[in-house]
């Protein structure tokens, strides 16, 4: 029985080869091999969204998949949305409204609401917080996450 595959995946548009175990979570190899440690590990179940990226251009839960899943895919992870040090207009939104406090979920919610606002424009505050409802956050309520999401629209807009 192979215990271990080799995989090759594109991230944050460099190309990386890896030998890695079959089991590895993605999360992991990410957070472990390639020191991206950004994407965080939430309750390893799926369901908090702390860990989510984008996987060929889709929001996935990088803790329900496995590293030899993501072979061949292109993912992006928040050390991506930066342009060097210069901020995404999410990044800079959320730090404006306040967006963040313990910043643990901030992550997986800024590449939830990039591919949300990819996919809507003009969204309505309804919409946004469907579209983030996948997301646990404890500390903010919600409400500044959502302002910072419907301003990023509004200046696109």
């Amino acid at each position: 029985m192979t215990t271990e595959r080799n995989i090759r995946l594109t991230v944050n548009g460099k190309a990386y080869e890896s030998l890695v175990p079959v089991r590895m979570t993605l999360v992991d190899f990410l957070r472990g091999e390639l020191d991206l440690t950004g994407t965080h590990v939430g309750c390893e179940h799926g369901v908090c969204g702390a860990c989510t990226i984008l996987v060929d251009g889709s929001a996935m839960r990088s803790c329900l998949m496995l590293a030899v899943q993501a072979d061949g895919a292109s993912l992006m992870t928040v050390e991506g949305l930066a342009d060097g040090p210069e901020l995404h207009p999410l990044q800079r939104a959320f730090q404006r409204n306040h967006a963040l406090q313990c910043g643990f979920c901030t992550p997986g919610l800024l590449m939830t609401a990039y591919e949300f606002l990819r996919d809507t424009s003009n969204p309505t505050e309804e919409q946004v917080r469907e579209g983030i409802s996948g997301n646990i956050c404890r500390c903010t309520g919600y409400a500044p996450i959502v302002q910072a999401i419907l301003d990023v629209s509004q200046e696109a807009g």
